[in-house]
């Protein structure tokens, strides 16, 4: 999985110790709610009518167990014992006290998590398939891409006071388990004829109240154009998009207001605009992230697992719960396992710190690089 160099180690700490003063100043009374409130929404903290919310990040799904016992601690230290993951792979905590916020920050810095950027009018959390990596019917690993955009995207002063929040979403596999169709901006990776990767750019995507299906901006999209695209993407809804009236101001509003058509030939235009100032995607730099995403060494295994196959003969629960939470692996002789967090009769997305726990022990026990992938179903899976 990603790991922070020295550069985000450092911002991150910084930036919890600038948010630990502007908390301080708020609670002496020395900032007002109105003038704190965009400083709390950079940070990830929400005033909901009981407590704060705060809301962190999960780049990309992919949590160590070193981080998964870190939030179960969180939960039970400064929540009431549970926090809920949600469907865009972040992970919410619902009564947390303002005084303990920068504590919080710090905990997650100490495993290289924050909560920049899950809130406000920016650019959220990266999310991907939450198989990435690992499942078998995958073209590449859009982790690598993903990280890419989180550096891009991180606090770009054009990019971060926008008409609205604006999520992406990436995936590298044929089947849409990133959902990238109801995102304001969606990837899939293809390949042309000669093997070269390429992304399908969607945009104007969205659910809520008026939930609508992106468009194909462009079918086929030479990687090293991604960020000079996704940037005029960007611009023309910033341009164009609405900041009178927050129900009409996402991009899905933009693209059905202006219409298909005119909305590519705007960022057409505006890509075709600024080809000085075209930033290519430097591939040493992505190969260097792809390394931090790269599987271990594995030994591929029989097909067949005689203790398996007789285990699901012996026990029919058992067999049903093979059927309903194994998925195909990419390497021979593996598999990916979903735990649900959608429990019957229960708030889907919650985990106390206990059951976080017992998932870091599993991931630990049977997975080789000790990590799990969340969505809202949450994945242990060896690779």
């Amino acid at each position: 999985m990603y790991r922070y160099d020295e550069f985000d180690h450092q911002f991150v700490r910084e930036r919890t110790a600038q948010f630990r003063d502007q908390a301080d100043r708020r609670l002496k009374g020395e900032l007002t709610e109105d003038e704190f409130r965009p400083l709390r929404l950079m940070n990830g903290l929400y005033l909901q009518l009981h407590a704060y919310m705060l809301r962190v990040a999960v780049p990309y799904g992919t949590l160590s167990s070193r981080q998964m016992r870190q939030l179960a601690m969180i939960a039970e230290k400064y929540d009431r014992g549970y926090g809920h993951f949600t469907t865009r792979q972040n992970i919410q905590y619902n009564w947390i006290k303002l005084e303990d916020t920068a504590d919080i920050l710090a905990a997650l810095a100490e495993v290289e998590m924050h909560a920049i950027q899950t809130s406000g009018n920016c650019i959220r959390n990266v999310t991907t398939d939450h198989w990435a990596g690992a499942a078998a019917d995958e073209i590449a690993d859009p982790r690598p891409v993903g990280e890419l955009l989180r550096q891009w995207s991180s606090l770009h002063p054009e990019f971060s006071y926008l008409p609205r929040k604006f999520k992406v979403a990436v995936t590298g596999a044929p089947n849409d388990r990133a959902a990238v169709k109801v995102h304001d901006i969606g990837l899939r990776l293809h390949r042309d004829g000669k093997g070269e990767a390429g992304w399908e750019v969607l945009a104007g995507g969205g659910q809520g109240r008026t939930p609508i299906v992106a468009i194909t901006v462009r079918e086929f999209l030479p990687e090293k154009e991604l960020i000079a695209y996704l940037e005029a993407i960007m611009r023309v809804y910033n341009l164009y998009g609405r900041r009178d009236n927050k129900y009409k101001a996402r991009i899905k509003i933009l693209v059905h207001e202006l219409g298909a058509e005119k909305f590519r030939s705007e960022v057409e235009a505006e890509y075709a605009r600024h080809p000085a100032q075209t930033t290519e995607v430097d591939q040493k730099e992505l190969a260097r992230i792809a390394k931090y995403f790269a599987l271990p060494q594995l030994e591929k295994q029989s097909r067949f697992a005689p203790h398996f196959e007789q285990a699901k003969l012996d026990n029919k629960e058992f067999a049903r719960w093979a059927r309903n939470n194994l998925a195909a692996h990419s390497t021979q002789g593996y598999t990916i396992v979903n735990i649900s967090l959608k429990p019957e009769g229960g708030i889907p997305g919650d985990a106390t710190g206990e059951q976080m726990r017992v998932m870091a022990d599993l991931a630990e026990r049977y997975h080789s690089m000790n990590c799990a992938s969340l969505t809202p179903r949450t994945s242990c899976y060896p690779m």
